[in-house]
C-alpha cells in the first residue's frame, strides 16, 4: 500500500496545484459483483460511477493505478462529435443514425460539464470555447458545414472569417474557423481522480496494481482470474484497451497503440497576451497541434506522436520547434515539462462501444475522440447492462477490425508523416496564393491612385470582336485604305 502525492506539473493539469491519491488497493481476495469494469480510465471508471449509481455492485481492476495512461495525461478538452468528419459519419451509417450518434457525443459533453461542477468536483479550472482552424483557405466547405452542424445537427457553433481568426491568434498559418461556444476544457487529470472518487463513495470498489491474468467470459457467471484472487460477475466491462494484452487479445489486437507528446512552457508573462487572446482550446483541421492557455501565461501544446514508445523529455525539442512555427512571434519558449501517453486508434476512426457477446461488453478505442465519447460510453453501457437501452447498436458498423499488429504500426506512422507533410505543403501553398493575392491588390491600389493623381483613366482594351465574313467565304477588309 501506499499514498501518492501527484504533482500536476508532470502532467497535463494546473501546474501549481497537487492531487493526493488514497492508499491503493489490491485485490487479494475472491469476489462476486454484479459487474466487473476492466481499466480503471475515463470510460471505465464512467461506466462503474453510473452502475453503481443504479444500484448495482461493481468492481474495477486496474493494472497500474486510476488514470495512468491517457486518460491522466491529456487536454481536457470536451466538445461535441467523434474522431471522423460528419460527413463520413452519414456515409457510414446513413443520416439518421448519424443523427442520433452526435446526440449521444452532445449527451456525454453535458456529462462532464455536469460533473465538473463545483460542488461535485471542484478545481477543474473549466473554460469555455474550443476552436477548429483550417491550415487552407476552405471558405467554401466551411459554410455548408456550418449549416449542417448548425441546422441538421443542433450543435452551436458558427464560422470565424480569417481575419478574426488573425486578431485571435496572431499568426498567418491560419484561415478560416470553426467556434464552438458550448465547448469546453478541463484539467483532466483532476477531473478522472474526482470520477474515481465519487465512484468510491457509490460504493464501487477500486483494485489498482491488480492486472487481469485471464477472463472466462463463457456461462452466466463470468470468471476473472487476477495474479492474487479470483473475481465472477455477471457482467464484464473492457475498458483497457491495448493494454488488456492477453486478457483479451482480440480487442488489443483491434487498435493501433499512438503515442501522443505534450508541453507545458515556462510562464510567458505578457509575450502570450500578444499573440494569443483566446482562452479556450485550439485545434487545426489536420489535427497536427492542438495547444490552450493554462495557469494564465503559459501554452500547453500537444503535437508529435509515434507509434512507438519513446521518452517524453526527448520531444521538448519538437514541441518548441512547433511553437516557434506557429508562433514566431513569440520568440524563445523554454519548455517546463513534457508529458504522454498511448492512445488506441480504430482503424475506422470510431470508438468501439456495446456487447461482444451476452454479458461482455466493451468501451475502447477512444483515441482522437475527446472526453465527451468516454463519457458517452460509460452512461451508455451502464444503461444498457441494468435498464436494457439497446442505442449502443448504433455502434454496430464499426465492428472490430484488426489493426495490422507490428505492420500496421509501421503503415500508420508512415501514413501520419505524409499526411503531415501533405498539410504543411497545401498551408505553405495555401499562404502563397494570399501573399500573390494582396500583392496583385497592392499594385493596383497603386495604379488606380496614380491615375487618379494624373487626372486621367485607365485605357481598356476593346472588346474583341470577330472579323466579318465576306461573300466568297473569306473575312471582310475592314481595315483603312
Amino acid at each position: 500500500m501506499m499514498s501518492e502525492s501527484a504533482d500536476a506539473a508532470n502532467g497535463p493539469g494546473d501546474t501549481v496545484s497537487t492531487v493526493t491519491l488514497p492508499d491503493r488497493v489490491r485485490l487479494t481476495f475472491d469476489l462476486d459483483v454484479d459487474v466487473c469494469v476492466v481499466g480503471a480510465g475515463l470510460a471505465g471508471v464512467t461506466v462503474a460511477l453510473e452502475a453503481a449509481r443504479m444500484g448495482a455492485s461493481v468492481a474495477v481492476l486496474e493494472g497500474r493505478y486510476v488514470g495512468w495512461n491517457a486518460s491522466g495525461h491529456h487536454l481536457g478538452t470536451v466538445m461535441p462529435g467523434y474522431g471522423i468528419p460528419v460527413g463520413d459519419l452519414i456515409a457510414r451509417v446513413g443520416f439518421d443514425d448519424a443523427r442520433e450518434l452526435w446526440s449521444l457525443s452532445n449527451q456525454g459533453a453535458d456529462y462532464v460539464r455536469a460533473q465538473a461542477a463545483d460542488d461535485i468536483i471542484p478545481g477543474l479550472a473549466l473554460t469555455n470555447g474550443a476552436l477548429e482552424v483550417s491550415n487552407v483557405d476552405a471558405g467554401d466547405k466551411l459554410i455548408s458545414r456550418l449549416q449542417m452542424l448548425g441546422e441538421d445537427f443542433a450543435t452551436e457553433v458558427e464560422g470565424w472569417q480569417a481575419d478574426r481568426v488573425r486578431v485571435t491568434l496572431r499568426t498567418d498559418r491560419y484561415f478560416h474557423g470553426v467556434h464552438y461556444p458550448r465547448a469546453f476544457q478541463i484539467d483532466g487529470r483532476k477531473y478522472v481522480y474526482g470520477l474515481a472518487d465519487l465512484a468510491r463513495k457509490a460504493g464501487v470498489r477500486i483494485f489498482e496494481e491488480t492486472p487481469v491474468v485471464s477472463i472466462d467470459a463463457s456461462g452466466v457467471r463470468k470468471r476473472i482470474v487476477t495474479p492474487q484472487a479470483r473475481l465472477r460477475a455477471a457482467h464484464v466491462v473492457l475498458a483497457g484497451n491495448i493494454h488488456l494484452g492477453e486478457a483479451s487479445r482480440r480487442l488489443s489486437d483491434t487498435l493501433l497503440p499512438v503515442w501522443r507528446y505534450a508541453a507545458v512552457t515556462a510562464p510567458l508573462g505578457d509575450r502570450l497576451a500578444e499573440i494569443m487572446t483566446f482562452q479556450g482550446s485550439v485545434t487545426d483541421s489536420d489535427g497536427i497541434d492542438h495547444f490552450r492557455i493554462v495557469g494564465g501565461d503559459r501554452l500547453m501544446w500537444s503535437s508529435p506522436e509515434t507509434t512507438w514508445a519513446g521518452q517524453p523529455r526527448r520531444r521538448a525539442g519538437a514541441i518548441r520547434r512547433r511553437i516557434r512555427t506557429i508562433f514566431p512571434k513569440l520568440g524563445k519558449v523554454e519548455i517546463a515539462d513534457v508529458f504522454s501517453g498511448v492512445i488506441g486508434q480504430t482503424v475506422h476512426g470510431m470508438p468501439q462501444v456495446g456487447q461482444l457477446r451476452p454479458g461482455l461488453w466493451v468501451a475502447s478505442g477512444f483515441g482522437r475522440q475527446g472526453l465527451n465519447t468516454s463519457a458517452m460510453a460509460g452512461q451508455l453501457i451502464a444503461r444498457s447492462i441494468l435498464c436494457g437501452d439497446d442505442r449502443w447498436k448504433l455502434f454496430s458498423p464499426f465492428e472490430l477490425v484488426w489493426a495490422g499488429g507490428t505492420t500496421g504500426r509501421v503503415a500508420g506512422y508512415a501514413i501520419g508523416m505524409a499526411e503531415r507533410a501533405g498539410s504543411a505543403a497545401a498551408g505553405t501553398l495555401a499562404r502563397y496564393r494570399e501573399r500573390a493575392r494582396g500583392r496583385e491588390r497592392t499594385r493596383e491600389a497603386r495604379l488606380a491612385a496614380a491615375n487618379r493623381q494624373a487626372g486621367t483613366r485607365v485605357p481598356q482594351r476593346p472588346p474583341y470582336r470577330a472579323p466579318a465574313p465576306n461573300d466568297s467565304g473569306g473575312t471582310a477588309d475592314t481595315s483603312s485604305p
